[in-house]
């Protein structure tokens, strides 16, 4: 009798999403800024610093086998671009359900990545719509029932202006396996470093969020 462990079943399917993600300092720069309102509303599901992202492109569940299609129009477009600069900014709030902290910098080119993102996973054969692009990090989310501590947290990041910092790599994220109440955990797939010159080719109707 074999009493070995058996291998993890890899997941039928995977939450993914296309992103940028700030540096360490300038997170732990946020993170100080946002010290008072952890200490005052502690109930509000606060999002891992680990998991901030600038999302550019949400996919929802894909089936895991189709994922990889990705790799390769990803890399070639980080191939394809220089970094942008970016910083956060300020905070806001969606519907007092959701915290975020604003994005600032360099936009217009934010969109342009953006949208070009979209194309390449429209390329893979990846069906994809997505609502505009509204540049933002999002920090917490109210829980069931208690719609005041995200309204109030706002204020916390009244005036916050972050250090300017270069967007160097685009991340391809996943989900874990976690399902039930275990909150979702997320990691790289894989990350490309932006190593071109280019800066996109314009504008169009935006990228999910």
């Amino acid at each position: 009798m074999n009493d070995s462990p058996r291998p993890a079943a890899t997941p039928a399917t995977i939450r993914v999403f296309i992103a940028l993600a700030p540096p360490d300092d300038a997170k732990d720069e946020l993170a100080r800024a946002l010290a008072p309102a952890y200490a005052a509303y502690p109930g509000m599901r606060w999002n891992r610093i680990e998991d901030w992202h600038i999302t550019l492109a949400f996919l929802g569940e894909l089936p895991a086998a189709v994922v990889p299609r990705l790799h390769a129009p990803l890399a070639e477009l980080a191939g394809e671009r220089g970094p942008l600069e970016l910083s956060l900014r300020g905070g806001g709030q969606f519907d007092s359900r959701v915290l975020w902290s604003g994005i600032a910098g360099d936009v217009p080119g934010l969109h342009r990545l953006a949208d070009d993102v979209r194309e390449r996973v429209k390329e893979a054969g990846i069906a994809y719509e997505g609502r505009p692009l509204r540049p933002h990090l999002t920090l917490a989310r109210a829980r069931r029932g208690d719609l005041t501590g995200v309204p109030a947290a706002v204020g916390v990041l009244d005036g916050f202006e972050g250090r300017a910092w270069p967007a160097a790599r685009l991340h391809l994220v996943g989900s874990d396996d976690a399902r039930g109440p275990a909150p979702v955990r997320y990691r790289d797939i894989d990350s490309w470093p932006f190593t071109g010159t280019g800066t996109g080719t314009g504008r169009g109707t935006g990228a999910g969020v």
